[in-house]
């Protein structure tokens, strides 16, 4: 049995998804364990308390993990015991991300795998079986519903700026300095050159910095969906023709759902400040994605 830690915000709960998705699509038995939304302890270091937000997909179901089966792979807690599967890692089935991709986890079995799996190459093949899974729920809003419409009818572009909890110290030393105003500026020229009439909607945490920066009728601040209602701006991002992405999982898979054919998807040369920009395997892990670094080469 594989079971898969969902953890974290919707972007990554997607990505854990989508790797229990891939699994089962190679005939593997395999769960998904949700237990981290109901410990308050293993949230400590969150800056943001999470909620599990995939319940609230109306074609997304999966088979969660029992505690048995969790134990069964984790073994039970107490000193004694952390201490057997340390001195005996044969007995340890917990495997943890630490590379962009680990391709080794689909000879495993009998694990538990934590991680964000982030990689689009880890389903980029199923992409479509996910796209007739992860369907937004219905809403009465009509600015959204008018929105959606208008986007539909013209050479849409989304663009992610994500200010906000990557503005805090926890935070800037790991994931900024990537989308600068040298990335915004390369990527908004890359869709002018390509793409007639290019319309732009600005989504962002920070909507008054949209309206400083970004002025004219090309723009549009996309600014009324808060609270339990913010993850429609992830299906508004799905909706439009182009999408240039912040980098964060919440826009990753706006583009991803992006349905069209031909749709330029461009994303910045590295996820986190961890991370070394290798452009070559870049391309082999995000086939068909646009990247750009911090200082707006195209790479």
């Amino acid at each position: 049995m594989i079971v898969i830690r969902v953890m974290g915000g919707l972007g990554n709960q997607m990505q854990q998804y989508a790797l229990y998705e891939k699994f089962k699509a190679l005939g593997k038995e395999t769960r998904l364990d949700t237990s981290w939304f109901d410990n308050a302890s293993m949230q400590e270091n969150v800056l943001a308390r999470r909620s599990l937000e995939l319940r609230f997909f109306d074609n997304l179901t999966y088979e969660a993990c029992t505690p048995q089966e969790r134990e069964a792979l984790l073994g039970k807690e107490g000193f004694f015991n952390k201490l057997e599967r340390k001195l005996f890692p044969s007995k340890n089935k917990h495997f943890y991300e630490s590379e962009m991709f680990h391709p080794e986890i689909f000879k495993l079995d009998n694990v538990y795998l934590e991680g964000h799996w982030a990689c689009e190459k880890y389903y980029h093949d199923i992409m479509p079986l996910l796209q007739s899974k992860i369907i937004f729920p219905k809403t009465d809003n009509i600015q959204n519903n008018m929105l959606k419409n208008k986007m539909n009818s013209e050479n849409s572009v989304s663009i992610h700026i994500r200010r906000g909890d990557y503005l805090d110290p926890e935070n800037a030393a790991m994931f900024g300095g990537i989308c600068t105003d040298s990335y915004y500026k390369s990527a908004e020229g890359y869709i002018r050159n390509r793409v007639t009439n290019p319309h732009f909607y600005l989504f962002s945490d920070d909507p008054a910095y949209l309206r400083e920066h970004y002025k004219g009728e090309e723009y549009t601040v996309v600014d009324w969906n808060h609270g339990a209602d913010s993850f429609y701006d992830m299906e508004l991002m799905s909706c439009c023709k182009h999408n240039v992405c912040a980098n964060s999982t919440f826009s990753f898979w706006g583009a991803r759902l992006n349905r069209t054919e031909k749709k330029i998807v461009i994303r910045p040369a590295k996820h986190k400040n961890s991370q070394q920009a290798e452009p070559e395997r870049m391309h082999e892990l995000w086939e068909n994605w646009v990247i750009i670094d911090e200082e707006g080469r195209i790479v």
